[in-house]
């Protein structure tokens, strides 16, 4: 389960691309924000991901992601060059798989080596036809296996993904747009894979071209025409629409912790790592924000920018890792939080929530402060506010769960 949504510039307060996602994993896997650098390769390297192995591109760009601790790929995360993408499970008739590319290692690759959101869209695309996906998606466990859809973002556009084993069909956002874990692409999308219309008519699916409607004709089970507002789908398009030309890291940040429908989910499936990112139009300005940890109702949403150096990572290096660790902050805010996850409001859960929005608006403010004042500051100066601003999140964040 998950909930991605996205924003482009003709939709937002100022302009800039907004983007969000909840990851909704197993409650107990930890989730790690994880940092890999720019890496150059020699001609004919690999990457094991994390069932099969495939050759390795020339050069990976720098990226950080909201990792689950076990495997190659991870859930959501962005690049050195502004581009984002968070993935949702949704299932279809087609056909799975036990081996191949996680939707999680797709959306790794993609950022990887896209330099655009066009680019990551084209890197996923050309590696599910090779490849394929499959494999399970659970920690040592098999039998958990769907296939995937993405929103892949940078500062001028994006994009929804959406796959039925290795077909795909894409869609360009034209203002907003949410993706839950229902196929969602209406029609004939605006970019398909070749031969999609009349694989559907071999199947059945549909009659011929005019009745191909990918979202209705491959989804299994079958989805309604339309989703209400108290579906999680429905309520998340509702918000984006609703806050047309307001929107801004600090509502996406709201929208994530909607409870009436469990955009926030609580439960044996939860919310275990959440993202905000602000995508500028001078992409090294751009800021991401993670909780690094579960629940974004019960946490603070910490600033990132490019480049990387000195600012606060779970770990030195990114997955897989074999077991988690229990100490990782991750770890540690899940135990600190455990009397805190009934939704029931009583004194001491407000009480820590009152300090979490307190403590948020202030680093919400500061970041702007430093935006709004980045044409006067050098490079380095511009940084270092940024490494100070993300120590100072962190620190806050420690302190509250002592």
């Amino acid at each position: 389960m998950c909930d991605t949504l996205v924003a482009i510039g003709n939709s937002t307060e100022d302009g800039n691309v907004v983007f969000g996602k909840n990851s909704d994993r197993p409650q107990d896997e930890a989730q790690l924000i994880t940092y890999n650098p720019r890496i150059q390769y020699k001609n004919g390297e690999e990457v094991r991901c994390t069932y099969i192995t495939i050759p390795q591109a020339r050069e990976t760009a720098a990226l950080y992601m909201s990792q689950p601790f076990w495997m190659f790929g991870c859930e959501m995360g962005s690049n050195e060059y502004g581009v984002v993408i968070g993935n949702e499970a949704v299932y279809s008739k087609e056909e799975y798989h036990e081996s191949g590319l996680l939707g999680m290692d797709l959306l790794r690759l993609g950022l990887e080596r896209g330099k655009s959101a066009k680019g990551a869209l084209n890197v996923i695309t050309d590696l599910l036809e090779k490849y394929g996906q499959g494999g399970s998606c659970a920690y040592r466990q098999q039998g958990w296996i769907y296939h995937n859809s993405y929103i892949i973002a940078d500062k001028s556009e994006a994009y929804v993904l959406e796959t039925a084993d290795r077909w795909w069909i894409v869609e360009t956002v034209k203002e907003n747009r949410s993706i839950s874990n229902n196929l969602s692409i209406r029609g004939k999308g605006d970019l398909r894979h070749k031969g999609i219309i009349q694989h559907a008519i071999e199947k059945d699916y549909c009659k011929d071209d005019d009745d191909f409607d990918f979202a209705i004709i491959f989804s299994d089970p079958q989805i309604p025409s339309t989703f209400p507002p108290n579906s999680r789908d429905g309520c998340t398009s509702l918000m984006l629409k609703e806050n047309r030309n307001k929107i801004n890291p600090s509502i996406m940040m709201e929208f994530l912790r909607e409870h009436d429908v469990g955009v926030c989910m609580h439960g044996s499936f939860q919310s275990t790592s959440s993202q905000v990112s602000q995508l500028k139009k001078n992409s090294k300005k751009s800021v991401h924000w993670f909780t690094g940890g579960s629940l974004p109702c019960l946490n603070i949403f910490k600033p990132y920018i490019f480049p990387l150096d000195g600012q606060n990572f779970t770990t030195q290096k990114p997955g897989p890792y074999t077991e988690p660790n229990p100490t990782w902050f991750w770890s540690r805010h899940k135990d600190f939080i455990r009397p805190y996850k009934k939704r029931s409001i009583k004194p001491e859960k407000q009480s820590y929530i009152d300090r979490i929005k307190g403590i948020e608006k202030k680093l919400i403010t500061d970041e702007k402060e430093i935006s709004n004042h980045a044409p006067s500051l050098s490079e380095n100066e511009f940084t270092i506010k940024y490494l100070d601003l993300n120590k100072r999140a962190w620190d806050l964040a420690e302190e509250l769960i002592k």
